[in-house]
């Protein structure tokens, strides 16, 4: 039984907080929830290319694994917070050492996660007691790891005058990179801009400098990358508690993780101004179109990814109009559904289903996380007030398949 509280999801907030080259010169702050956002978007490209000829009960199968061991490594990551990678990797080593270590990150996520389920917590724990299996879910995730760090390790380098550590970081950066060169998608990761793959992982990764609320002071300050990370695990959490097939969480993960991707083209548009300008939100939305086919489906098909873009643009919702749409795909193609529908008769993994108001809700509960946590820590402002508020009222009556969002809401008080 799943039960979602406010501790978990401050949890996975919390990652908004913790910074990254710590003991380096950073031309821009580099956080924790960005990091795991960028990781995320580069292991679902690699988890699509070398599953796409798999039938679907094994895509499905090392899908829920590279799904649940990236939140897995999240967690991991945020209760060891400052440990540098090097004596990180000498603790992973000695496996007595790593044992104790993770003894210790266990009992403290405990308290914190125990509400996903003992089915999450056993995933959970077999995951961090493993950590030497090699299967195709680890070595992908491990790639995608390497080359996000390795992304912003380019952009510190430059920064340094001189640190006796760069060069001995980029060659460890550089070895574990090629050691994952054999995996489908890789190579051309690797080869940058230059690439359709590498300019959409670049492009992702650019939206770490895109900060949300940009007209409101906030502590910590979000990015629309770190955003559409916390998205993805609420979705998934919620996916859980309400109890969809595994192809809906997988589906329900990915969308969140990139739902708000457009904003790349067109910065991040708040919806008062959407809503109040005539037909602004009609034009936003022909100019993101226009710009998406431009500067993501474009390149990818003519990098011979067409497939790629296509499933980007179902998680984008664009069949249908809106992200935020619930959506199934049947033999004459994709379908919008109700969330009653989505629920009952097409829960199952041959409908490839999508939910769209249980991404919206966990895309405002993100938002009021934002506000709320900007509030506690002392900035007074009316636009923080006023979201909370709006949040609060709109889903104060609302549920979704047994978890009821207003309660959860009033647990922040």
């Amino acid at each position: 039984m799943v039960n979602l509280r406010k501790s978990l999801l401050q949890l996975i907030f919390s990652g908004s907080f913790m910074k990254r080259w710590n003991d380096k010169l950073r031309p821009k702050e580099l956080l924790e929830v960005d990091k795991q956002a960028h990781k995320m978007i580069v292991a679902w490209m690699l988890l699509y290319l070398n599953t796409r000829n798999m039938d679907l009960d094994r895509r499905l199968e090392i899908g829920a694994r590279v799904v649940e061991g990236g939140v897995f490594e999240y967690l991991y990551r945020l209760v060891i917070t400052d440990i540098k990678p090097p004596v990180f990797y000498q603790i992973k080593a000695n496996p007595a050492h790593y044992r104790q270590l993770t003894d210790w990150v266990l009992e403290q996520l405990k308290p914190r996660v125990e509400c996903l389920g003992p089915e999450f917590w056993d995933a959970l724990r077999q995951w961090l007691d493993h950590p030497e299996e090699g299967d195709l879910a680890r070595r992908i995730l491990d790639a995608a790891h390497s080359y996000a760090s390795n992304w912003e390790f380019n952009l510190i380098r430059r920064a340094q005058d001189h640190d006796d550590e760069l060069e001995e970081i980029e060659e460890s950066f550089q070895g574990q990179l090629e050691t994952h060169r054999d995996l489908s998608g890789m190579s051309e990761l690797l080869q940058g801009t230059g690439s359709s793959l590498g300019r959409l992982a670049h492009l992702s990764g650019q939206l770490r400098f895109q900060i949300r609320w940009s007209q409101t002071p906030r502590v910590p300050e979000t990015s629309v990358l770190g955003h559409m990370f916390i998205v993805a695990c609420f979705s998934y959490f919620f996916s859980m508690a309400v109890g969809a097939c595994a192809a809906r969480r997988q589906n329900n993960f990915f969308a969140g993780l990139v739902h708000d991707l457009p904003e790349l083209l067109t910065r991040d548009i708040i919806s008062p101004v959407k809503r109040s300008v005539a037909r602004i939100g009609d034009l936003i939305r022909e100019y993101e179109l226009k710009e998406l086919d431009k500067r993501v489906f474009r390149p990818l098909q003519q990098g011979g990814h067409a497939d790629l873009g296509e499933r980007l643009a179902y998680f984008l919702g664009l069949a249908v109009g809106s992200e935020f749409s619930s959506t199934v795909i049947l033999e004459d193609g994709i379908m919008a559904v109700a969330w009653e529908q989505l629920q009952t008769t097409y829960n199952q993994d041959r409908f490839d289903p999508k939910d769209g108001e249980l991404i919206k809700i966990c895309d405002s509960l993100a938002a009021f996380m934002e506000a709320y946590t900007s509030l506690r820590n002392g900035i007074a402002s009316d636009q923080l007030q006023q979201a909370l508020w709006r949040i609060r009222e709109q889903y104060k009556h609302a549920s979704l398949g047994g978890v009821h969002v207003g309660a959860l809401l009033a647990d922040f008080d």
